[in-house]
Protein backbone atom coordinates (compact mmCIF):
# COMPACT_ATOMS: atom_id res chain seq x y z
CA UNK A 1 0.00 0.00 0.00
CA UNK A 2 1.58 3.25 -1.17
CA UNK A 3 1.97 6.31 1.03
CA UNK A 4 1.58 9.95 0.02
CA UNK A 5 4.71 12.07 -0.16
CA UNK A 6 3.51 14.36 2.63
CA UNK A 7 0.79 14.37 5.24
CA UNK A 8 -0.58 16.68 7.88
CA UNK A 9 0.22 15.67 11.43
CA UNK A 10 -3.45 16.01 12.39
CA UNK A 11 -4.39 13.45 9.72
CA UNK A 12 -1.80 11.06 11.12
CA UNK A 13 -3.02 11.39 14.70
CA UNK A 14 -6.73 11.06 14.03
CA UNK A 15 -6.39 7.53 12.61
CA UNK A 16 -6.35 4.33 14.64
CA UNK A 17 -3.13 2.28 14.58
CA UNK A 18 -3.35 -1.31 13.35
CA UNK A 19 -0.28 -3.56 13.29
CA UNK A 20 0.58 -6.30 10.81
CA UNK A 21 -1.01 -8.83 13.18
CA UNK A 22 -4.35 -7.06 12.88
CA UNK A 23 -4.39 -5.72 16.44
CA UNK A 24 -5.87 -2.31 17.22
CA UNK A 25 -3.44 -0.13 19.18
CA UNK A 26 -5.72 2.84 19.59
CA UNK A 27 -5.80 6.30 18.08
CA UNK A 28 -2.82 8.66 17.89
CA UNK A 29 -2.67 11.22 20.67
CA UNK A 30 0.61 13.17 20.34
CA UNK A 31 3.61 13.65 18.05
CA UNK A 32 7.17 12.61 18.80
CA UNK A 33 9.29 15.49 17.52
CA UNK A 34 12.79 16.89 17.54
CA UNK A 35 12.04 20.65 17.42
CA UNK A 36 15.62 21.99 16.97
CA UNK A 37 15.79 20.49 13.47
CA UNK A 38 12.01 20.56 12.80
CA UNK A 39 11.66 16.85 12.31
CA UNK A 40 8.91 14.37 13.20
CA UNK A 41 10.36 11.14 14.61
CA UNK A 42 7.09 9.31 15.26
CA UNK A 43 3.90 9.48 17.29
CA UNK A 44 2.17 8.11 20.39
CA UNK A 45 -0.99 6.04 20.48
CA UNK A 46 -3.33 5.25 23.34
CA UNK A 47 -4.15 1.52 23.27
CA UNK A 48 -6.73 1.68 26.06
CA UNK A 49 -9.20 4.26 27.28
CA UNK A 50 -8.11 3.46 30.84
CA UNK A 51 -4.59 3.75 32.27
CA UNK A 52 -1.53 5.87 31.55
CA UNK A 53 0.13 3.45 29.15
CA UNK A 54 1.19 4.84 25.77
CA UNK A 55 2.83 3.22 22.79
CA UNK A 56 5.51 4.93 20.69
CA UNK A 57 5.75 4.31 16.94
CA UNK A 58 8.60 5.41 14.69
CA UNK A 59 7.66 7.18 11.51
CA UNK A 60 9.46 4.59 9.37
CA UNK A 61 7.13 1.90 10.77
CA UNK A 62 4.23 3.43 8.88
CA UNK A 63 3.41 1.33 5.82
CA UNK A 64 -0.15 2.16 4.82
CA UNK A 65 -3.07 4.54 5.22
CA UNK A 66 -6.82 4.05 5.11
CA UNK A 67 -9.65 6.48 5.70
CA UNK A 68 -9.83 5.84 9.45
CA UNK A 69 -6.81 3.59 10.05
CA UNK A 70 -3.09 3.50 9.48
CA UNK A 71 -1.03 0.34 9.25
CA UNK A 72 2.36 -0.23 10.84
CA UNK A 73 4.95 -2.96 10.82
CA UNK A 74 6.83 -4.23 13.86
CA UNK A 75 6.20 -3.61 17.54
CA UNK A 76 5.76 -0.41 19.49
CA UNK A 77 7.78 0.77 22.48
CA UNK A 78 5.72 1.10 25.65
CA UNK A 79 5.98 4.24 27.75
CA UNK A 80 4.00 6.28 30.29
CA UNK A 81 2.03 9.46 29.84
CA UNK A 82 4.44 11.35 32.11
CA UNK A 83 7.33 10.52 29.77
CA UNK A 84 5.32 11.61 26.75
CA UNK A 85 4.47 14.95 28.38
CA UNK A 86 8.14 15.71 29.02
CA UNK A 87 9.15 15.39 25.37
CA UNK A 88 9.48 18.76 23.57
CA UNK A 89 7.05 19.72 20.82
CA UNK A 90 6.04 22.88 18.99
CA UNK A 91 2.44 21.83 18.54
CA UNK A 92 0.14 24.12 20.58
CA UNK A 93 3.05 26.52 21.17
CA UNK A 94 2.28 30.26 21.25
CA UNK A 95 3.58 32.23 18.28
CA UNK A 96 5.05 35.64 19.17
CA UNK A 97 5.61 38.49 16.73
CA UNK A 98 8.34 41.11 16.45
CA UNK A 99 6.90 43.17 19.31
CA UNK A 100 6.57 40.14 21.60
CA UNK A 101 2.78 40.05 21.32
CA UNK A 102 1.02 36.69 20.71
CA UNK A 103 -0.09 36.25 17.12
CA UNK A 104 -1.58 32.78 17.29
CA UNK A 105 -0.91 29.16 18.10
CA UNK A 106 0.84 26.42 16.15
CA UNK A 107 -1.93 23.98 15.37
CA UNK A 108 -0.54 21.55 12.81
CA UNK A 109 2.42 20.65 10.62
CA UNK A 110 2.96 19.30 7.11
CA UNK A 111 5.43 16.39 7.18
CA UNK A 112 7.49 14.70 4.49
CA UNK A 113 6.80 11.03 5.25
CA UNK A 114 10.00 9.74 3.67
CA UNK A 115 12.34 11.83 5.86
CA UNK A 116 10.13 13.13 8.66
CA UNK A 117 11.12 16.71 7.81
CA UNK A 118 8.52 19.31 8.73
CA UNK A 119 7.89 21.34 5.58
CA UNK A 120 5.85 24.04 7.31
CA UNK A 121 3.71 24.63 10.36
CA UNK A 122 0.10 25.74 10.34
CA UNK A 123 -0.79 28.61 12.66
CA UNK A 124 -4.23 29.37 14.03
CA UNK A 125 -5.25 32.80 15.27
CA UNK A 126 -7.84 31.42 17.71
CA UNK A 127 -8.29 28.09 19.45
CA UNK A 128 -7.24 25.44 16.88
CA UNK A 129 -9.77 23.00 18.30
CA UNK A 130 -12.60 25.16 16.97
CA UNK A 131 -13.87 23.84 13.63
CA UNK A 132 -13.45 26.03 10.59
CA UNK A 133 -10.66 28.24 11.94
CA UNK A 134 -8.15 29.74 9.52
CA UNK A 135 -4.63 28.41 9.07
CA UNK A 136 -1.52 30.35 8.03
CA UNK A 137 1.58 28.60 6.68
CA UNK A 138 4.74 29.19 8.74
CA UNK A 139 8.02 28.01 7.24
CA UNK A 140 10.68 26.82 9.75
CA UNK A 141 13.03 29.47 8.36
CA UNK A 142 10.73 32.21 9.73
CA UNK A 143 11.31 30.99 13.30
CA UNK A 144 14.03 32.95 15.12
CA UNK A 145 14.02 31.08 18.42
CA UNK A 146 11.96 28.57 20.34
CA UNK A 147 11.39 27.59 23.92
CA UNK A 148 9.00 25.07 25.48
CA UNK A 149 5.54 26.37 24.58
CA UNK A 150 6.78 29.52 22.80
CA UNK A 151 8.00 30.32 19.28
CA UNK A 152 9.65 33.66 18.43
CA UNK A 153 9.43 35.30 14.99
CA UNK A 154 9.93 38.70 13.35
CA UNK A 155 6.41 38.80 11.95
CA UNK A 156 4.35 41.96 12.25
CA UNK A 157 1.16 39.91 11.97
CA UNK A 158 -0.30 36.73 10.54
CA UNK A 159 -1.07 38.57 7.31
CA UNK A 160 2.68 38.39 6.59
CA UNK A 161 2.21 34.63 6.13
CA UNK A 162 0.48 32.88 3.22
CA UNK A 163 -3.04 31.73 4.01
CA UNK A 164 -3.35 27.95 3.78
CA UNK A 165 -6.96 27.55 4.85
CA UNK A 166 -9.58 30.26 5.20
CA UNK A 167 -12.40 30.17 7.72
CA UNK A 168 -15.89 31.30 6.79
CA UNK A 169 -15.21 34.74 8.29
CA UNK A 170 -11.80 35.03 6.65
CA UNK A 171 -13.22 33.94 3.29
CA UNK A 172 -15.99 36.52 3.62
CA UNK A 173 -13.42 39.23 4.36
CA UNK A 174 -11.32 38.18 1.37
CA UNK A 175 -14.32 38.23 -0.97
CA UNK A 176 -15.51 41.56 0.43
CA UNK A 177 -12.07 43.03 -0.15
CA UNK A 178 -12.03 41.65 -3.72
CA UNK A 179 -15.53 43.01 -4.44
CA UNK A 180 -14.53 46.41 -3.07
CA UNK A 181 -11.45 46.49 -5.29
CA UNK A 182 -13.54 45.52 -8.32
CA UNK A 183 -16.08 48.23 -7.55
CA UNK A 184 -13.29 50.80 -7.24
CA UNK A 185 -11.90 49.70 -10.62
CA UNK A 186 -15.34 49.90 -12.25
CA UNK A 187 -15.99 53.33 -10.69
CA UNK A 188 -12.61 54.61 -11.87
CA UNK A 189 -13.22 53.26 -15.39
CA UNK A 190 -16.68 54.87 -15.51
CA UNK A 191 -15.26 58.17 -14.22
CA UNK A 192 -12.60 58.12 -16.97
CA UNK A 193 -15.23 57.47 -19.63
CA UNK A 194 -17.38 60.36 -18.40
CA UNK A 195 -14.31 62.63 -18.29
CA UNK A 196 -13.32 61.68 -21.85
CA UNK A 197 -16.86 62.28 -23.11
CA UNK A 198 -16.93 65.68 -21.37
CA UNK A 199 -13.58 66.65 -22.89
CA UNK A 200 -14.78 65.76 -26.40
CA UNK A 201 -17.99 67.73 -25.94
CA UNK A 202 -16.06 70.74 -24.64
CA UNK A 203 -13.72 70.64 -27.63
CA UNK A 204 -16.65 70.53 -30.06
CA UNK A 205 -18.44 73.35 -28.23
CA UNK A 206 -15.35 75.57 -28.29
CA UNK A 207 -14.90 74.92 -32.01
CA UNK A 208 -18.54 75.82 -32.73
CA UNK A 209 -18.30 79.06 -30.75
CA UNK A 210 -15.14 80.12 -32.58
CA UNK A 211 -16.80 79.89 -36.04
CA UNK A 212 -18.31 83.31 -37.15
CA UNK A 213 -22.02 82.84 -37.88
CA UNK A 214 -22.14 85.61 -40.46
CA UNK A 215 -19.95 83.71 -42.91
CA UNK A 216 -22.73 81.28 -43.50
CA UNK A 217 -25.42 84.04 -43.88
CA UNK A 218 -23.60 86.15 -46.58
CA UNK A 219 -24.96 84.19 -49.57
CA UNK A 220 -28.54 84.69 -48.35
CA UNK A 221 -28.01 88.47 -47.97
CA UNK A 222 -26.62 88.70 -51.51
CA UNK A 223 -29.64 86.90 -52.92
CA UNK A 224 -32.01 89.23 -51.08
CA UNK A 225 -30.13 92.35 -52.35
CA UNK A 226 -30.30 91.14 -55.96
CA UNK A 227 -34.03 90.45 -55.64
CA UNK A 228 -34.66 93.99 -54.31
CA UNK A 229 -32.70 95.53 -57.20
CA UNK A 230 -34.76 93.55 -59.68
CA UNK A 231 -38.02 94.90 -58.25
CA UNK A 232 -36.68 98.45 -58.31
CA UNK A 233 -35.88 98.26 -62.04
CA UNK A 234 -39.30 96.89 -62.96
CA UNK A 235 -41.38 99.11 -65.41
CA UNK A 236 -44.78 98.83 -67.00
CA UNK A 237 -43.25 98.15 -70.39
CA UNK A 238 -41.76 95.09 -68.91
CA UNK A 239 -45.24 93.76 -68.13
CA UNK A 240 -46.27 91.13 -70.69
CA UNK A 241 -49.23 92.09 -72.97
CA UNK A 242 -52.22 89.81 -73.16
CA UNK A 243 -52.44 87.71 -76.29
CA UNK A 244 -55.52 88.24 -78.46
CA UNK A 245 -57.10 85.78 -80.88
CA UNK A 246 -57.25 86.76 -84.58
CA UNK A 247 -61.02 86.17 -84.75
CA UNK A 248 -61.69 88.58 -81.91
CA UNK A 249 -64.08 91.33 -83.26
CA UNK A 250 -62.57 93.85 -80.95
CA UNK A 251 -59.20 93.65 -82.56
Amino acid sequence: MSLPEQLLLSELLRRRVRCDQGLDHGVGVAPWMHPPVHRLLGWFSKPSALGDRREVWRLNQLCGLAELELFVRGDAAATEIATMDRLPTLIEATLLGQDGEPLGQIADAAVDLSSGQILHYLVSRSDPRLPGTSRWRLAPARINDQQPGTVFTSLAGLDDLPLAKASVRQEFLRRSRRWREQMQEETSRWRDQVQNAGDRFEERLEGWLEEPPWDEREPDLDRQARSQEAWDDWTETDEPQPRRHQDDPWV
